[in-house]
């Protein structure tokens, strides 16, 4: 009765070391871990003590996975299929959470937070349309800088009475150059003085980019000045002939180029101060209509002037000026119908 259990004592204070009789002695009923060898161990053992401990008692052992069949399925269905599985159809492979990442943790989860509104499109802040405004600005100081004597002769003689005085004028290539890239640089002006119509007006998204509609709208302009231009010259050289010809040409590109000086402003403040679209359309009608009012003034002097005949004065007029605006504001109206989306 007295005889004291070994293992009693081996739990009870008895120093253990690896490779002790102890140690074998010691009871082992389930899986050891090395937490419980450690703590067999003194608080004084040394790293190596305790890693020959643990390689002593603790053996890694095979790992055996189930081979029972996959129970969570349906019941009544066949079991589920792997989704590596090749021979399956793309719809069992993907699902709306295919490349979530959510679903897929490997992938980037994108923006950290809620997105904030998106600043909303102004004509300021287009970079493009700036530099082009930019470029039509540096002409437009060069081109009168350089024409500026040009303008005063022509305004000089457009309204003198005699036909003959404006006829005479000489004009230099580079002048003649100059005032045709002024016409150009109208054509432009009023495509994104219309843009700016359509897109403040309509609201409509259109299939092509921004930048492509205001193309169109100023070959559409071009096409309006050149049709204009052949349609009275092809005019004048059946009923009237001559030099009145030349003169007339010469007026007609310095009308152009003097409305696209005059629509300038316009674009300028619609870009960068916001003025309103009723405003720049009044504006727009103002400088078209003065334009006429020049154009009725000139053709009477040049072609009417001897005749004096106002009926066909005002028949020239409509057949070469009213009817060909007309069918510009049909073209453009057409053409921003055929490239709006329609929802």
């Amino acid at each position: 009765m007295n005889s004291q259990d070994s293992l009693s004592t081996a739990l009870h204070g008895t120093a253990y070391w690896p490779g002790s009789d102890s140690a074998a002695a010691r009871p082992q009923r389930h899986e050891l871990t090395p937490r419980e060898v450690l703590s067999w161990l003194p608080k004084n053992a040394t790293p190596a003590q305790q890693d020959s401990a643990i390689q002593r008692h603790i053996k890694i052992s095979e790992i055996h996975w189930s081979e029972q069949p996959d129970t969570l399925h349906m019941p009544g269905h066949s079991k589920g299929k792997s989704f590596r599985d090749i021979s399956l159809p793309k719809y069992y492979r993907e699902s709306f959470f295919s490349k979530s990442s959510l679903f897929h943790p490997e992938l980037s989860g994108g923006r950290q937070g809620v997105a904030g509104d998106p600043v909303p499109y102004t004509i300021a802040g287009d970079n493009v349309i700036t530099s082009i405004l930019l470029a039509c600005f540096i002409i437009v100081g060069l081109s009168f800088g350089l024409l500026r004597q040009l303008f005063k002769r022509q305004l000089k003689d457009f309204f003198r009475p005699k036909a003959e005085s404006s006829s005479g004028v000489t004009e230099t290539f580079n002048e003649v150059r100059l005032q045709i890239f002024l016409a150009f640089q109208t054509s432009l002006l009023f495509g994104i003085c219309y843009f700016f119509y359509i897109n403040s007006t309509k609201e409509s998204t259109f299939v092509l980019e921004q930048y492509q509609m205001i193309g169109i709208y100023a070959i559409t302009f071009l096409a309006y000045f050149l049709g204009k231009s052949l349609l009275y010259a092809i005019a004048s050289w059946i009923f009237v002939g001559g030099k009145k010809i030349i003169q007339w040409q010469k007026t007609n590109l310095f009308l152009i180029a003097l409305e696209g000086l005059l629509m300038f402003p316009l674009i300028l403040v619609v870009s960068f101060f916001g003025v309103s679209i009723q405003n720049s359309a009044i504006y727009t009608v103002i400088v078209i209509i003065l334009t006429k009012i020049l154009v009725f003034f000139k053709s009477r002097n040049i072609f009417f002037k001897q005749t004096g005949g106002f009926l066909q004065l005002f028949l020239y007029l409509c057949a070469l000026e009213i009817m060909p605006l007309l069918n510009l504001w049909g073209t453009l109206t057409l053409i921003s119908s055929y490239l709006k989306i329609n929802f």
